[in-house]
């Protein structure tokens, strides 16, 4: 897969992550999680950070960051090859001060072209089950909760619901 960056009228520089960027994205998730009663960041459960863009290679994953300023990640996310045709969404955060701008849609684009452009039949995604906000986007978006949910047996206790979006179904 190609990295490429791309840019969005009134915000900063979107591009493909960098190694260096690991404490930058850990500070993004780490804000991100403290919005959740319970969850709870540990740097020990994201080893990836280390080397972002190495991991990223290593998977056959693009991964994309939002530079906001000097040193700061305000969004990123990951799109990943997986099985049964399939292209996995991740690490999708955006920092609060963002959020309801028509970045997320964006990032989601991104994603959606990739699984596009690789032949892929879906995108799927697992989302702790306390980011509510983040599931009305999801759905409105056209991904369908799936049945079941997993538990990650992390620091913060984690349970996931799984989204699934067939490629050509968002609206």
């Amino acid at each position: 897969m190609n990295q490429f960056a791309a840019s969005l009228p009134g915000h900063p520089v979107f591009r493909a992550v960098r190694d260096a960027d690991g404490a930058a994205v850990a500070e993004l998730i780490a804000a991100c999680f403290a919005e959740y009663p319970g969850c709870l960041f540990c740097h020990d459960e994201f080893p990836e950070l280390q080397a972002l863009a190495a991991w990223a290679s290593a998977r056959g994953t693009l991964m994309w960051v939002l530079d906001a300023e000097a040193g700061t990640i305000a969004a990123c996310i990951c799109a990943t090859p997986a099985q049964g045709n399939a292209v996995e969404l991740h690490k999708f955060y955006v920092t609060s001060t963002l959020r309801g701008t028509g970045l997320a849609r964006h990032m989601l684009g991104l994603v959606l072209d990739v699984a596009s452009a690789q032949g892929a039949s879906s995108v799927f995604l697992w989302s702790d089950t306390r980011f509510v906000r983040a599931h009305r986007f999801y759905e409105k978006a056209g991904f369908v909760r799936q049945p079941g949910q997993r538990q990650l047996h992390d620091i913060s206790n984690t349970e996931e619901y799984h989204y699934r979006l067939a490629i050509g179904a968002a609206p």
